[in-house]
């Protein structure tokens, strides 16, 4: 099976993987494919970091498109933007690389 991706989507693929590139974010991800929306404060707790990081991390890949925040009060909610983004979880499972 051969695959000719255009400069464009090579483009698209890096950047959307090197915003992907963290253990932490790919959880994020993994967590938020299960429900619609998540609190930092539950997504804190899912991930057992502090909630400096969680936010960081959060608020990256908010800027870089991949999630939508909604403030609730003092809450902020975050979303897949990019439900495709599942499916390079599955992808990654799916891998059998030497690790």
């Amino acid at each position: 099976m051969e695959i000719k991706l255009s400069p464009e989507k090579l483009e698209k693929a890096a950047f959307i993987l090197k915003t992907v590139a963290h253990p932490i974010r790919l959880k994020v991800i993994e967590l938020l494919s299960g429900t619609t929306k998540m609190s930092v404060n539950e997504l804190c707790v899912a991930l057992d970091c502090e909630q400096s990081l969680v936010s960081h991390h959060l608020n990256n890949m908010r800027l870089k498109g991949l999630l939508s925040a909604e403030k609730q009060g003092v809450q902020v909610f975050y979303s897949l933007k990019e439900k495709e983004l599942v499916g390079l979880l599955e992808c990654i499972e799916k891998c059998n690389c030497n690790m």
